[in-house]
Parts: C-alpha cells; sequence; structure tokens
C-alpha cells in the first residue's frame, strides 16, 4: 500500500439523481481514486428496449481520500455530500469495498437488490468469487447471494448455484452441522 495512502479510506460519495457518472469523472478529474460500480440494464425507450450501463448504487459513488480534506469532493457538481452520521462521515469497510469490486471485475450478472439486514450468511466455495459472503435469497425459482454495502443499506444480488455456497455461523465459520435443514429450504426470502 502506498504510504500517501495511510490516512485515506474509501467513502460514499451522494450525489444528484443520474449524475454517478459526471460526479465521478470530475473527482477523479482532481486527483481522486473513485470507484463506480455499474451493471448491465435494460432500459425501454417508446421504441426500443436496450442495455446500458448504469450504477449499481443509483444516486452513490465511491472514493478514497483523507476526511480531513474533503472540501474539494464537496465543491464538485453533482455532490450532495458525503455518507454519515449527521455531518460525521463514515468510512465504507475496506471488506465491502473489496467484495463489490470482485463482483464487478468477475462478469457476473449483478444487480441492485434491497437492503437486506437479516437472512442466513453465506460464503461462495466453488468459483471465482471463493471467499466471499453474502446472504442467500430465493428469487424466481434461483438462489441468488446478496452482498451489502451496511453504511448505504444498499445491496448487489447475483445468481450463483446453491451447491457452490456454505452456510456460515455468526463468528464467521463454516457450519460443520451435517444434519442440519438444507439453507434453501427454511424460508429465507
Amino acid at each position: 500500500m502506498n504510504s500517501d495512502f495511510k490516512n485515506e479510506s474509501w467513502f460514499a460519495i451522494q450525489v444528484r439523481t443520474r449524475w454517478e457518472k459526471s460526479a465521478a469523472t470530475l473527482v477523479a478529474a482532481k486527483g481522486y481514486e473513485v470507484f463506480l460500480p455499474t451493471h448491465m440494464a435494460k432500459r425501454r425507450w417508446s421504441d426500443r428496449v436496450r442495455e446500458v450501463s448504469a450504477p449499481l448504487f443509483p444516486g452513490y459513488l465511491f472514493c478514497r481520500f483523507d476526511v480531513q480534506k474533503r472540501l474539494p469532493i464537496l465543491v464538485t457538481p453533482g455532490v450532495i455530500g458525503v455518507v454519515g452520521r449527521g455531518r460525521i462521515p463514515i468510512p465504507v469497510a475496506d471488506a465491502e469495498i473489496l467484495s463489490i469490486q470482485k463482483i464487478v471485475s468477475s462478469g457476473v450478472i449483478a444487480e441492485p437488490y434491497p437492503y437486506l439486514e437479516i437472512g442466513q450468511r453465506v460464503r461462495i466455495e466453488d468459483h471465482i468469487l471463493r471467499g466471499l459472503e453474502g446472504i442467500l435469497i430465493g428469487h424466481r425459482g434461483s438462489q441468488r447471494v446478496v452482498v451489502s454495502v451496511t453504511l448505504l443499506q444498499r445491496s448487489v444480488a447475483l445468481e450463483i448455484e446453491r451447491s457452490r455456497v456454505s452456510l456460515i455461523d455468526a463468528a464467521g465459520e463454516k457450519s460443520e452441522d451435517p444434519g442440519a435443514e438444507p439453507l434453501w429450504n427454511r424460508g429465507t426470502a
């Protein structure tokens, strides 16, 4: 890790609706590291349907910076503010940023998903995303893992075969209970 980054953390930046890409470009032009995760979404016009790149977290982008030096970001057109409690910015956990970066770079189909606080936590065991943790849910007859950014209370869902995940307990350890009911039969939705 570059020593210049030792005081820098990832923060969520709230931006005006549909300004995610413009704000990301403007903030990056100021020399900040910016991460704007996107997915391919179908948009319908009156005469056609087209796939476009859309933000995974509409209204937000991520930026790494020293919280004491945030003014240049705050005065950027389209930027509303840094997400936090009141006027105190709260950094996004590095593990959550790494999970989202891994999802985006994997090529797996992902889409925005409502934030979930409760549900069974799972770890992907057999895939390019091995080690990634999230919540297993059922959706239209398929299984999905939901990875959340707690601070934003937003999530991303990706399709995965249920045989590729294992249940983990509250301590983050793989569940070893051979008599346990299969996760997908527990009514998690």
